[in-house]
């Protein structure tokens, strides 16, 4: 995929993920009438936040289990950068998806993975350009101690 959206998202991983390669179609979110990201339509570049607890990372891959996928070990998980893109068609406050636990889902259609291109993140929709592979965090202990295979 040459043309990237101008805009991302940031969502913190195993989310991120989920949303790229195991079909997750809503992006829960908290906010409030007025807030610009309501109007936000169209394609969206998905940011893997750089954060990741090992509390975040096990409630999600839990859900993700649930959903019928199975999530990577969190030392593979990409952080600090776009994975891919996403089509963001509607923003609705009820749902019938497994992935819709709101106030808010910002409901997404056609993911397209892409390589792992470095770049710093922000809150909301934002403009995001490519950084280097120094922003990148390395993977945490907890992340290295976890059995894989």
């Amino acid at each position: 995929m040459t043309d990237l959206p101008v805009y991302a998202l940031s969502v913190r991983q195993p989310w991120a993920w989920a949303i790229i390669h195991a079909r997750k179609d809503i992006e829960n979110r908290s906010w409030k009438h007025g807030n610009p990201g309501l109007k936000f339509r169209g394609r969206v570049a998905i940011h893997a936040a750089k954060g990741m607890t090992r509390d975040e990372y096990e409630d999600g891959a839990d859900w993700i289990r649930r959903c019928g996928a199975r999530c990577p070990h969190a030392a593979d998980l990409w952080r600090g950068g776009i994975i891919g893109t996403v089509e963001i068609a509607d923003v609705v406050r009820s749902s019938m998806s497994p992935w819709f636990f709101g106030p808010v889902g910002l409901q997404l259609r056609d993911p397209q993975p892409i390589d792992f291109i470095p770049s710093s993140g922000a809150l909301g929709f934002f403009r995001w350009s490519a950084g280097d592979v120094s922003m990148v965090p390395d993977p945490a202990r907890w992340m290295l101690q976890e059995g894989r295979g």
